[in-house]
């Protein structure tokens, strides 16, 4: 994790980086996974993301040491808000012509308040177990960039009426985010959609039975 930013700045293909480590159990927790790492990076056309994964030197030495890893293939169709002061997703042309399809993966990307973590992370196990309970959702975790202040959560769903139904539906979700707003929680903040157009390796911790079939083709 030291050494990985100056090699992913040093690779001019790459637009923007960050990365981030994991939370235990469902990955919604402040407690660390030691195990579990990821790498968010923007390419600027998927032949490039693709190639990147093979010979970017920080790709390579993490799969060297890793058990197993798993990437995800994904064109920004919506984005709002900002990480880090950047707006790091260019959107797909045309984004619409996603729209209505699947899959779709949602990032979203806070920092908090310093005053308010308690509060925020108070009301984060009550929603990891809402959404491990949905049966649409097909993968999910919680990442981010430094524990208790950055939180990063990133889930896949089989289309925008599955995912729209949870985030809409009243319950912990739709609570935490009103008491967000009220409250001023947040300091920044990010909201992307995505679509996803491909996988490689593989995630033994995912249920397969729930991927949407254009992923299963992929990821097999």
């Amino acid at each position: 994790m030291a050494l990985a930013p100056r090699a992913l700045r040093q690779d001019t293909r790459c637009q923007f980086f960050k990365l981030c480590g994991s939370g235990t159990g469902e990955g919604f927790t402040p407690r660390p996974n030691w195990q579990v790492w990821s790498i968010l990076a923007s390419w600027p056309d998927a032949e490039t993301a693709q190639a990147a994964i093979l010979d970017n030197p920080v790709y390579t030495k993490w799969a060297a040491r890793a058990r197993e890893q798993f990437s995800l293939f994904l064109s920004p169709t919506s984005v709002r808000g900002l990480w880090s002061g950047e707006q790091p997703f260019a959107l797909a042309a045309p984004p619409q012509a996603f729209a209505a399809t699947g899959p779709i993966a949602i990032l979203t990307r806070a920092t908090l308040r310093p005053r308010h973590s308690l509060r925020f992370w108070k009301r984060v196990p009550k929603i990891s177990e809402a959404i491990g309970r949905d049966p649409n959702v097909s993968f999910k975790i919680g990442i981010g960039e430094v524990p208790f202040l950055h939180q990063v959560t990133f889930s896949v769903w089989p289309d925008v009426a599955s995912m729209s139904a949870f985030a809409h539906r009243d319950g912990p979700h739709a609570q935490a985010i009103r008491a967000v707003r009220a409250g001023d929680w947040f300091s920044e903040e990010l909201y992307a959609r995505f679509h996803v157009f491909g996988t490689s390796g593989h995630w033994s911790g995912a249920d397969r039975a729930k991927w949407p079939k254009a992923m299963e083709k992929d990821a097999a």
